[in-house]
């Protein structure tokens, strides 16, 4: 029961105090934060979200960065060109010579060689041809013996087995000069110069050696995000995605993306079926359609770095609260129930008045 005046007549100073206009303004403030604080968590609707972090990624992997290798041994004699520069499909990016400069004199004369062995073997071939015809002849006509019917046809096989040393020798000389014409290394699409090997100018190089980096200029992007293993069972291809690009301003809402600024729309396009050593899973994301599109290849190039936000289910900001807090995946408590719903209803068995009236009908 509240004190009265009257109570407190012999306590003149506890009668004469009153609350302070600031401490009953601030009870007043909190008391009404407290009742829309309250409101808002039983109102207000929140679009759940599973962020991730990831980068601009060519969706084609042809339209990726390309690494120009080098295909013999030897060292960069000179190079076509610069960094920066734009080149087209063929072009020469550098040419790789051998340490021994007269090799290819060298493999030419012993190809020629070669090629005048093969001659003459094929001359001593036709040649032993002949006399094995001529020695069968006479075998038949009883003027040779047998013996020496048997050493022309050993002298047939021996050429050809001359011969086939011979062009299995030309074939190697061959694959060694055609190793050596491919010293001109040729850009293998259109893009452009990102990085030259400069170090492999005066360096030797092997086969494999990297000496320049082919960044492609028209790509179809797709941003690669990687998402907390917790919501990944509930993110399935399709699900909308808001996207958030580095250098691009940009306001996010994650619970209300109809209020954020500067965000782009996408979609789920794949998901990988393992996780990566840190335990998050990888997602691929695509412009959605009948949205706008994405800042041009200005602002947003391949590799930079992108924030995203797929979006779940819309629920009560309590709700979301309540989750956020006991650390639960999206959609929790939600799925089984979604999952009912979708499910078709077994229809209604009749009643027996019903298959009574059925029955007599048909009679």
């Amino acid at each position: 029961m509240p004190y009265k005046p009257d109570r407190l007549a012999h306590f003149q100073t506890l009668a004469a105090m009153r609350a302070p206009r600031v401490a009953s303004a601030v009870a007043w403030m909190l008391a009404l934060g407290i009742a829309i604080a309250a409101a808002i968590m039983v109102l207000v609707p929140w679009v759940q979200t599973a962020n991730g972090t990831g980068q601009v990624v060519a969706l084609d992997p042809g339209d990726r960065q390309q690494q120009v290798t080098a295909l013999v041994p030897g060292k960069v004699e000179r190079w076509y060109v610069q960094d920066g520069q734009h080149v087209a499909r063929g072009d020469p990016i550098a040419r790789v010579v051998d340490l021994d400069p007269d090799l290819l004199a060298r493999l030419g004369a012993e190809r020629a060689q070669v090629q005048a062995e093969i001659a003459a073997i094929q001359q001593s071939r036709a040649v032993a041809g002949i006399d094995v015809a001529r020695t069968g002849q006479l075998l038949a006509e009883g003027l040779a013996a047998r013996r020496d019917y048997e050493q022309t046809q050993i002298k047939v096989a021996d050429a050809g087995a001359k011969l086939a040393e011979a062009r299995a020798k030309l074939n190697r000389i061959d694959i060694q000069l055609n190793r050596q014409s491919a010293q001109l290394v040729r850009a293998p699409r259109d893009g452009r110069v990102q990085q030259l090997n400069a170090a492999s100018g005066s360096a030797l190089v092997s086969p494999g050696t990297v000496l320049a980096v082919i960044a492609p200029e028209r790509v179809e992007r797709a941003v690669e995000l990687y998402v907390d293993g917790r919501d990944m069972p509930l993110i399935r291809p399709g699900r909308p995605v808001r996207l958030e690009f580095e250098g691009w301003p940009a306001i996010q809402f994650s619970g209300w993306p109809s209020v954020a600024q500067g965000m782009f729309d996408a979609r789920v396009r794949m998901i990988d079926p393992n996780a990566a050593p840190d335990g998050t899973f990888r997602i691929l994301v695509e412009p959605r359609p009948g949205k706008p599109g994405w800042p041009t290849a200005t602002f947003v190039r391949p590799g930079g770095k992108v924030r995203g936000w797929v979006q779940g289910e819309t629920v009560l900001v309590g709700y979301e609260l309540w989750r956020q807090l006991n650390d639960f995946p999206l959609e929790f408590g939600q799925r089984g129930a979604a999952s009912a719903k979708a499910q078709p209803k077994p229809p209604a068995k009749p009643s027996a008045d019903e298959t009574g009236k059925d029955g007599d009908a048909k009679k």
